[in-house]
């Protein structure tokens, strides 16, 4: 099997223990994506994200119930339709609603990261990278920072989206006016991982929030205290994730 490297979403991936990306192997007809068992077989560890997926994510469950409200507020129920054929098509909304939210941020994601790393931007586009580029450099006084860098511990990886020796920021999306954004349990859990992944022990971690519709962006410090809770957590549920998967056995 031949280990590739693309650039897939971090959640439910892999990595090698030097650090490289393992998102898909060649199969018998063709690529597909790693799975456990090829984690197994490749001595792989697993991302992030998926750890931090063990836990529930009260946020995430609630936007995904608002997803389906809207849903049922603006999908009138057919003639003859039966109750379960209904609620099916508005899960089907809901779920198409969700997906295009995620595509949407993705796609401003990878614009910022390719305007970090010197790539071209288009006009319409420029407005996202330039928002999260002064946003830094008021907040850090700093343009210089190492781009989606992978690693691995001998646990688990990941790629974190911008660092330097003091400083580490992982970039979200929101269609939320970013003035009453706050951080979740879940993003101290993410930082403090990659914080100790990368071994900038000491760097000042945050949240980049930008505005998918505005452009808008807003840099969210992350408390120590609330760091070293976070670390603490996220090693629990390391260890209850190889407790479960039965992953190095």
């Amino acid at each position: 099997m031949a280990i590739t490297d693309n650039h897939a979403k971090e959640s439910g991936h892999w990595y090698t223990k030097t650090g490289e990306t393992c998102y898909e192997i060649e199969g018998k007809k063709g690529m597909r994506p790693t799975t456990l068992r090829d984690a197994r077989k490749l001595n792989l560890v697993p991302s992030v994200t998926t750890i931090i997926s063990c836990a529930s994510a009260p946020q995430l469950v609630n936007w995904k119930i608002d997803q389906a409200i809207l849903s049922s507020l603006t999908l009138t129920r057919n003639e003859n339709e039966t109750e379960q054929e209904y609620l099916a098509r508005i899960k089907a909304d809901a779920q198409e609603q969700a997906k295009k939210a995620a595509e949407r941020g993705t796609y401003i994601h990878a614009v910022v990261q390719g305007g970090f790393e010197g790539e071209p931007i288009s006009k319409d586009d420029r407005i996202y990278y330039e928002s999260a580029r002064n946003t830094l450099v008021v907040a850090t006084d700093n343009e210089q920072w190492v781009c989606e860098k992978s690693f691995a511990t001998e646990r688990y990886g990941g790629k974190a989206d911008l660092h330097t020796s003091k400083f580490l920021v992982d970039i979200k999306t929101t269609d939320k006016p970013i003035d009453g954004l706050k951080l979740w349990d879940n993003h101290y859990l993410q930082l403090a991982a990659y914080r100790v992944g990368l071994e900038i022990y000491e760097a000042q971690c945050g949240i980049l929030y930008i505005n998918s519709v505005t452009a808008e962006s807003k840099l969210i410090w992350a408390d120590e205290k609330e760091l070293g809770k976070g670390w603490k957590c996220f090693k629990a549920l390391l260890d209850f994730y190889y407790a479960k998967t039965g992953l190095g056995e």
